[in-house]
């Protein structure tokens, strides 16, 4: 029996799924030498949410991050994970942008393409499994592993098969919420390894506390690989914890061979680390078996929970929970994976939040029902169908056989701003947001979220920032902290200025602001109040897209006329009535309230 490979997820899943992908370079490159010296078959570093965290908060380029790890681990192998046709955005890229981008990601040192498709529409990966075959490089498909009437065993053999034949050099069980239980796990490898000539891999989040026995009894049933994460970054919504699976197989067959006091010295590392990103852990990373039920996968549920606080609607994360199940059996059972389950929960957010059933419906699941992810491995409820698209046509082909070829259009559009390749496909992947990055990072203002102490006697030190911005609804703030008080007073003052004005008229300043900020989102706005049938307003707060119409157009009821974009989702807001466009409140960018009149029609 050959030593069991172990791929190491702290860098990436990790963090993700525990403190909501927000680890920064900085803390990640000082362990980089010790890690490197273990000897882990892979070490997961990039993918997932990394790359849109690295420009949305962090205001670090993912590339150069990826240049410094790959230049400070040399004797490891790197992993990502590439959601095929989708990269790492949340919609279907052209083939031309997949093949250019899985290219760059092999040159700046990725050397296993862990690939997945949240539909397990095979369709989906055959572009990005022959790039990264071309580039020379190793490619494992992915099966996204879910419970309902329509998948089972059999299923997922047969797709593991078309992946084999595809040309993928080992196969990885996707588990991503933490669904596998011990005797499905050695059913479904041992069905798997007999199928197969290629290794077979397997990735389960701990959610349900049952991760690190599914992996005993995959290694039993015949798996080669294991991903684990280091004991301080480890279990709950994350994996096994790395150094209990190495001492758990120590002097057995499958002995990893890894040295557990080097592990466990690493791990020492990451729990200080940890600490400094204490506001992004949420109370639903612990261990919690409703993941049988409503499938949450682990980087979604820290992100949700992050989410409905903004929203300061946290309080009814358990009947979005509920609501979760219900959503995706309507939608043919997706597997919840990014993007399947940011469509599916935020649409259940949604569904909770307004009080009615699909009252607002997301851009992208009305791109779901049309057939524009792929092919939905179940039947999908008529009715769903029906308030989403009406009687549109629902594609059948591959969907990316309907995108023409994007990359001269993008590099066009982002021109100058774009020093690199590299800076183009961080521009396609996030086309505002990257956008931003680049011009802030041009301009010399790239300033990253910022994190809050640990401790009140850490709150003033040479460490911490005094001076930064903050970004509130879409209005900037530069902030600085001229003074405080001592520590152990029992009100501890802080003294600073806000744009510049002078620190004694700050509290006259911030009696006003929250004398008039009555909105959810905690932010006044001097929009007029909907009262009238004609006044056009959002379900939830949220970033002004696009405006569609203009003062003086015409318009019938349902028409869209505004796109919204709320926790990562775009949504159409439709006109209630048909008239003549009277009065528009919004323009592209601004931050939106519920009841606010956004444009009125009359």
């Amino acid at each position: 029996m050959a030593k069991i490979r172990v791929t190491e997820t702290v860098l990436r899943d990790g963090h993700q799924s525990l403190i909501a992908t927000r680890m920064r370079a900085d803390d990640m490159l000082p362990i980089c030498e010790k890690l490197d010296k273990i000897g882990f078959w892979s070490l997961e570093v990039w993918g997932g949410a990394t790359f849109d965290s690295c420009i949305r908060f962090l205001k670090e380029d993912p590339w150069e991050r990826l240049q410094q790890l790959k230049q400070a681990l040399p004797n490891t192998r790197l992993q990502m994970l590439l959601r095929g046709q989708n990269l790492l955005g949340y919609r279907h890229y052209s083939d031309d942008l997949v093949k250019a981008f899985v290219k760059l990601s092999a040159q700046n040192g990725i050397d296993v393409f862990r690939i997945f498709d949240a539909m397990n529409d095979v369709r989906n990966l055959k572009t990005s499994i022959k790039a990264v075959k071309k580039n020379g490089k190793h490619a494992q498909g992915a099966i996204s592993y879910t419970t309902s009437p329509v998948h089972n065993n059999k299923v997922f053999v047969k797709m593991a098969r078309q992946l084999e034949s595809m040309g993928c050099d080992s196969l990885v069980i996707k588990d991503m919420a933490g669904l596998l239980t011990p005797y499905k796990t050695s059913e479904l490898v041992k069905a798997l390894v007999d199928s197969l000539d290629i290794p077979v891999h397997i990735h389960s989040h701990a959610t349900a506390g049952l991760a690190s026995m599914c992996q005993l009894k995959a290694i039993e049933a015949g798996c080669s690989g294991i991903d684990t994460a280091i004991s301080s970054f480890a279990e709950g919504t994350s994996h096994p914890t790395t150094e209990s699976m190495i001492a758990a197989l120590i002097n057995s067959p499958y002995d990893t061979e890894l040295n557990l006091p080097d592990l466990q010295e690493i791990g020492s590392y990451f729990y200080q680390v940890r600490k400094k990103y204490h506001q992004f852990e949420s109370e639903f990373t612990g261990l919690d078996t409703r993941v049988q039920v409503n499938q949450v996968p682990g980087g979604m549920i820290s992100n949700l929970s992050n989410q409905l606080k903004e929203q300061g609607e946290l309080k009814r994360m358990n009947e979005v929970l509920d609501e979760i199940p219900r959503v995706r059996a309507e939608l043919g059972y997706p597997p919840l994976v990014t993007p399947t389950s940011q469509i599916v929960g935020t649409q259940a957010v949604l569904n909770v939040l307004t009080g009615e059933r699909y009252k607002t419906i997301t851009n992208e699941v009305k791109l779901y029902l049309q057939g524009k992810y792929g092919k939905a491995p179940g039947k999908i409820n008529k009715k769903t169908k029906q308030l989403a698209i009406g009687n549109e046509e629902v594609i059948e082909c591959r969907p990316a056989d309907l995108i023409k070829p994007e990359l001269s259009k993008l590099k066009s559009e982002i021109g100058k701003l774009a020093q690199s390749k590299e800076d183009v496909i961080i521009y396609a992947m996030f086309p505002d947001i990257g956008k931003e990055f680049l011009e802030q990072r041009s301009a010399g203002t790239l300033i990253p979220e910022y994190l809050e102490p640990i401790g009140e006697s850490e709150a003033i030190c040479p460490s911490a920032p005094t001076e930064f911005l903050i970004t509130l609804h879409g209005e900037e703030y530069n902030i600085k902290v001229t003074g405080t008080g001592h520590p152990n007073q029992e009100r501890r003052p802080f003294y600073m200025t806000l744009d510049g004005v002078p620190e004694e008229v700050q509290v006259e300043i911030l009696s006003e602001l929250e004398a008039t900020s009555n909105s959810p989102s905690g932010k006044s706005s001097k929009r007029p109040k909907a009262t009238e049938p004609g006044h056009v307003t959002t379900s939830m707060p949220g970033v002004i897209v696009d405006v569609l119409v203009k003062v003086g157009d015409k318009v019938e009821a349902g028409t869209a006329i505004i796109i919204t974009e709320a926790m990562k989702m775009e949504t159409e807001i439709q006109a209630p009535i048909s008239g003549e466009i009277s009065e528009v409140y919004v323009s592209k960018g601004d931050a939106v309230n519920p009841d606010e009149i956004l444009i009125a029609i009359t």
